[in-house]
């Protein structure tokens, strides 16, 4: 399998271009305990000396349930494909960052502004602790692509993308530039629907504080993550055509149970990798 089509039509021409809780009773970075964190819409640690301050505007979360015995070989050392019922996700998600600062310094104009979309999966270590891993990200800047690879050792890509807002609706457009392999795009259409509450997969799927990554060395990193809860809403996907999640390497998935999502966005703090 690679590229999937849904919907009839690409995007159209409608479209126009709080505090944590007490650091006491939450995990910090280097923790032993081998209990697994429980999802919490709230992150279980503060991040008080961010490396990255970022916000992610926009969001939307399209997942598949995948065999978690095919994502097992995809995660880095150290870690293992994290369950919901016995299922493991693959998340393609398309969104704008902005406001990117590093060490604490302001937001640097133009560069820290642009559209990404990536393809995750999600894992936990040994010590319990959840996190998202990252197949891909493809990125409209090559200034924070460069920067990306070098801080974290993510498989960033420079891309040509766009995103287009319309009355209840989000399209999202990306053509991979540069690094291969190459061809790799989508285009994503999805309607705004009500706000969710209360669920469990939502949560699972979107309350990630932490992210792995393969550093240098082939040493498997944590990094944790921490933002305000979500503002989840549900969507309908009207349009998709896509090959990232091919590209990436999760060619069998069960397309007919697409799960959909929209948010408006958090301001996000990301610390320093840690070794496993």
């Amino acid at each position: 399998m690679g590229r999937t089509t849904v919907g009839p039509a690409p995007c159209t021409s409608t479209c126009t271009s709080t505090p944590r809780g007490s650091p006491t009773t939450g995990w910090r970075v280097g923790d032993t305990r081998r209990v697994l964190e429980p999802i919490s819409p709230r992150s279980p640690r503060t991040v008080d000396r961010a490396v990255f301050t970022q916000r992610w505007n926009d969001l939307s979360f399209l997942h598949w349930p995948v065999d978690p015995a095919l994502i097992a070989p995809l995660l880095p050392p150290g870690t293992t494909p994290d369950l919901q019922d016995g299922t493991t996700w693959v998340g393609l998600v398309p969104f704008e960052m902005s406001h990117i600062g590093i060490f604490g310094t302001p937001p640097i104009p133009y560069v820290s502004r642009f559209p990404e979309t990536n393809v995750r999966l999600y894992a936990k270590d040994v010590r319990g602790r959840r996190g998202v891993v990252f197949r891909s990200l493809e990125a409209g800047r090559l200034l924070p692509v460069l920067a990306a690879i070098t801080s974290y050792h993510l498989p960033y890509k420079w891309a040509r993308m766009s995103i287009e807002r319309g009355d209840g609706s989000r399209c999202y457009r990306s053509s991979r530039r540069w690094p291969g392999p190459r061809p790799a795009s989508s285009r994503v259409q999805v309607r705004i629907g009500n706000r969710i509450e209360g669920d469990a997969l939502a949560h699972f799927l979107t309350a990630r504080w932490g992210l792995f990554s393969t550093w240098y060395g082939g040493r498997t990193v944590w990094a944790p993550v921490d933002h305000a809860p979500w503002a989840l809403h549900s969507a309908h996907l009207e349009h998709l055509d896509e090959d990232l999640v091919a590209r990436a390497g999760i060619r069998e998935l069960a397309r007919d149970q697409t799960h959909v999502m929209w948010s408006p966005g958090v301001s996000v703090r990301i610390g320093r990798p840690v070794p496993l």
